[in-house]
């Protein structure tokens, strides 16, 4: 079910990213567009590994969560100037009516995105799980619980504990020592509940 969600946000972000790479567009709102376009061509690649129907590398997944991080946070709202709104960009007005919840969710998937640039070596956390597994059956003294956490959602929950789905506040954002504990799919999941829940609220039905 955890991969399912993972997949189901990821292809809405595709979706939603594909939508902007339309023609008439010049100056900051063909930029923007461009920016959009390179988060889902980074999403694109990640969403096969994290649901596992690709082989897990974790410089490919570092890489494309870097793609991800350069479009997001501050250089994101950079390319927002009040002012650049209709066609044919399909930002909402919200954007700016809401500016301080917009520049919140971009903060988020920039953190999000840095993060997962940090939990990419720790693989899957189904990985986690049958290595943990492994590791006491060969009484290796490892233990279930890490893991647990992490399937579970400690520390930033696939079910938008960390609300990921609001993009309100940021002081439950994981710090750099969490996401160093954390399996790539939990942190993956936070970039696609960023995305989903800015999608939701300012991007405009494609015209």
């Amino acid at each position: 079910m955890k991969k399912t969600y993972i997949a189901a946000l990821a292809a809405g972000s595709l979706a939603a990213a594909s939508a902007f790479a339309h023609g008439g567009a010049t100056g900051i709102v063909a930029e923007r567009m461009e920016a959009m376009v390179q988060m889902g061509k980074a999403m694109e690649r990640l969403a096969p590994v994290m649901r596992g129907e690709a082989e897990y590398d974790a410089e490919v997944v570092r890489q494309a969560a870097g793609d991800i991080a350069a479009v997001s946070g501050e250089k994101l709202t950079a390319l927002f100037p009040e002012g650049t709104g209709g066609a044919p960009s399909e930002a909402k007005e919200a954007v700016w009516q809401e500016w301080e919840k917009f520049a919140a969710l971009a903060d988020r998937l920039e953190v999000y995105a840095t993060g997962l640039q940090t939990a990419a070596d720790n693989g899957l956390a189904d990985q986690e799980a049958e290595a943990d597994a492994g590791a006491m059956m060969g009484g290796g003294g490892a233990t279930m619980g890490g893991s647990a956490d992490a399937m579970m959602g400690g520390g930033a929950s696939m079910m938008g504990g960390a609300g990921g789905m609001t993009g309100e506040g940021g002081d439950d954002l994981p710090s750099p020592e969490a996401f160093a504990q954390m399996s790539a799919d939990e942190a993956f999941a936070g970039i696609t509940r960023s995305c989903a829940a800015c999608h939701a609220t300012y991007r405009a039905e494609s015209r």
